[in-house]
């Protein structure tokens, strides 16, 4: 080969690098829609607060947020979906207490690894449960439906959104706690659940204030207490369940956005800067109260560390209960 053509055959190789650089460099995040997968049903509460989330986090994105519901299996099939998809931040996920912390003991063996198949993004905030009963129970008050319970043991129902949930692990550590037996039915999502409690077909329930909160202010059910460390700012009149008899009783829901493992990091710095603004904006805050949701922001690391610190105390809720699925 010639010195002329060897010398022209380097430069186009070296230039290649360069180019392709500037091609990745010219392909900014984001350029095409965003798929957000809620290992939910469609109107529960993870739904409700990532459709809100969705739609302000498109606006100051400038691309879509689609909503993806992949209900099933406690959040598990929806969460396997996340870990199996492209780290390129085009697919993330809503995850919680359930598929962060309680299905790690909830299940013998799980589908997706959290700690090396999935990455956190923002941690989001909380919400608080509620007791609530069908206005037909006849009773006022956390006092009187434990003497009910009691009096009727196995003949009383609860309701919940599904096995694992706070809803279903919040319903057995009331059991335990008051020593009663109700009888579980679990449901694929709190609106068939609550459909039925307002039907008559279940007594009682537990869940997320974002969800059944409406059905509260409407007059549609009954609730008798909250099951936070303190009453929640939607509902003041409300007591927990601390101040109602039960002084070691304290549960709440939170949850935040993930990604699968290996999505760049500027990505992930950059979601999690636009979610904290929009979750402690004032011009969301308003939106953020009437569903009930008490937001946070944090660092990325903040969601895995919430989980690391509470899946020990739901390990012992789902052991004393005999909850654990497989």
């Amino acid at each position: 080969m010639k010195l002329y053509d060897r010398r022209k055959v380097l430069t186009r190789l070296a230039s290649l690098p360069l180019l392709g650089a500037a091609g990745q460099a010219r392909a900014a995040w984001p350029d095409r829609p965003i798929r957000l997968i809620v290992p939910f049903a469609a109107g529960g509460s993870p739904d409700v607060i990532c459709r809100l989330l969705g739609s302000e986090l498109a606006k100051s994105l400038g691309q879509a947020v689609v909503i993806d519901n992949k209900p099933g299996a406690s959040g598990n099939i929806g969460t396997l979906d996340l870990a199996r998809s492209a780290p390129d931040g085009y697919t993330l996920g809503y995850a919680n207490v359930g598929t962060l912390s309680i299905n790690l003991s909830l299940f013998s063996t799980l589908p997706y690894q959290r700690d090396t198949q999935l990455m956190p993004v923002a941690m989001m905030g909380f919400v608080q449960n509620a007791l609530v009963v069908r206005r037909d129970l006849g009773v006022k008050s956390v006092a009187e439906l434990v003497a009910l319970a009691r009096s009727r043991p196995g003949k009383l129902t609860m309701g919940s959104a599904g096995n694992g949930t706070t809803g279903h692990l919040g319903g057995e550590l009331f059991k335990s706690q008051t020593k009663t037996f109700v009888v579980h039915v679990p449901y694929r999502g709190s609106p068939q659940a609550i459909q039925d409690l307002m039907g008559g077909q279940v007594d009682m329930m537990f869940d997320n204030l974002s969800s059944i909160g409406p059905h509260i202010r409407g007059g549609r059910v009954m609730a008798l207490a909250v099951s936070g460390s303190r009453r929640s700012p939607a509902f003041p009149d409300l007591p927990t369940l601390k101040e109602s008899g039960l002084p070691d009783y304290e549960i709440v829901a939170w949850g935040g956005i993930v990604a699968p493992a290996g999505t760049p990091r500027d990505v992930v710095q950059r979601l999690n800067t636009e979610i904290g603004r929009i979750m402690t904006s004032p011009s969301t805050a308003e939106r953020w109260a009437n569903i009930s949701w008490e937001p946070l922001a944090g660092p990325p690391e903040r969601l895995f560390e919430q989980a690391r610190r509470e899946q020990p105390v739901w390990a012992d809720v789902i052991r004393r209960s005999g909850a654990k699925l497989d």
